[in-house]
């Protein structure tokens, strides 16, 4: 069997290591645009501040390609798909076979059409490379913009704040991290940033860049201008599903897949940030960009691949971050008006915590400071359980088994699943 995956993050490695536990000997190809070994991208901002180095960002021991019989193909991108011919087509003209496809291509940066983007200094921040340039190119106390405060833009900001830039961050939103954080809690974040030196721009953005070859500054929507020796896009990151684009494996906002994270077509399968899966808390199909969720997507569809009956049966999105010593962990969905909301705020101690529920289950929580015990949280949101006997002691930071109620904890124990 000739298996081909393309990419190399964790939807990459968790397919590998589903192959492996069916097919030991078949042969793996794993194309990946980058020339690095495998490695986590959410360290990327650590690296930038000096905080780790490479060999600490594997995600797998080097020796993995070897030890699984993987062929690895780095630096060279996927181009195409012939899907009659079975084969993916390098940007070098290289074909690779296949009877078993995982395309997983993970994201890429949103970058809007900005006048002046053509010019030099200016970063998305998704891979090793991006941070490595921006390295490079920062010169001592360098002045930064950041334009978007999501979770990309944040650690962004943290790293360069780090190493003694100024930095501003544009943001359309009234706050930071809106995706994933209410008001109370992302004012939480904003004060910790605040007083590392960072500042904000809300409920505006970059209308043009300045500069001649290099950036100098940016105008905004409202006709202000900030001057900036680096300018950072971090708006957001969509699905890469530029391989595809011109097959016909259906595609929607992601790559579309059923439970065994196959597309439409015979033996090509899509995992990962570039592929639509269950969420089980909204019921939707959707793209749910989060490492865990990619792995084991991943891993199902290598299973799959290699003759097993696996099925993917959702997830959730999910965020455990820190920015400062400052930790953050969310998970479901963030609240609004279809939904009941419990909330504690000590705004001296800057702890918050909050629950979302919609009919006595649990779909939703955010967790600032104090994140003790949120892996119960989100297992009562797995497992779909009514909280409504005592969901006003689930904002409890010291929320435990002892405050299920005795039929819930017995039903645990009864059930194997212990305390």
């Amino acid at each position: 069997m000739e298996y081909c995956i393309v990419g190399n993050s964790a939807a990459a490695i968790g397919a590998v290591e589903g192959i492996r536990k069916r097919d030991k000997t078949g042969r793996i190809t794993v194309v990946s645009a980058e020339i690095y070994h495998t490695y986590s991208r959410p360290l990327i901002s650590y690296y930038l501040a000096g905080k780790v180095k490479i060999d600490k960002m594997y995600y797998r021991p080097l020796g993995f390609y070897e030890h699984n019989g993987i062929r690895f193909i780095g630096g060279k991108p996927a181009a195409a798909l012939d899907t009659k011919g079975r084969k993916v087509v390098l940007a070098c003209g290289d074909e690779i076979p296949y009877d078993r496809l995982l395309v997983a291509t993970g994201g890429k940066p949103f970058v809007p059409a900005i006048d002046g983007l053509d010019k030099k200094n200016i970063f998305t921040f998704h891979k090793l490379d991006d941070v490595k340039a921006i390295e490079k190119a920062l010169d001592g106390r360098a002045r930064a913009i950041i334009i978007g405060a999501g979770l990309i833009g944040m650690k962004a900001a943290e790293a360069l704040s780090c190493l003694g830039a100024e930095v501003i961050v544009v943001e359309l939103a009234n706050r930071v991290l809106s995706s994933i954080l209410d008001e109370q809690a992302g004012a939480l974040v904003r004060d910790v940033m605040e007083n590392h030196g960072i500042r904000f721009v809300f409920e505006n953005t970059v209308k043009r860049v300045l500069g001649e070859e290099r950036v100098t500054g940016v105008e905004l929507a409202d006709g202000n201008r900030l001057e900036c020796d680096l300018l950072i896009v971090a708006i957001g990151v969509i699905p890469n599903t530029d391989l595809v684009k011109n097959s016909p494996v259906p595609v929607n906002r992601g790559i579309v897949v059923n439970k065994k994270m196959e597309t439409g077509l015979p033996g090509i399968y899509a995992a990962g940030d570039v592929a639509e899966g269950d969420d089980a808390v909204l019921g939707v199909r959707r793209v749910i960009p989060i490492l865990p969720n990619a792995y084991r997507q991943g891993e199902i569809a290598g299973l799959n691949m290699a003759g097993d009956e696996a099925a993917f049966s959702g997830g959730f999105a999910m965020n455990a971050i820190g920015f400062f010593g400052y930790s953050i962990a969310t998970a479901g969905v963030p609240g609004g008006p279809d939904y009941e909301e419990l909330a504690v705020l000590d705004p001296d101690e800057r702890t918050y915590r909050k629950i979302v529920l919609k009919n006595n289950r649990l779909v939703g929580f955010i967790a600032m400071k104090d994140i003790n015990r949120i892996g119960m949280l989100t297992g009562l949101i797995q497992e779909g359980t009514n909280v409504g006997s005592f969901k006003e002691k689930l904002v409890k930071t010291d929320f435990g088994y002892l405050d299920w109620p005795c039929e819930l904890r017995r039903e645990r124990v009864l059930a194997g699943g212990g305390l």
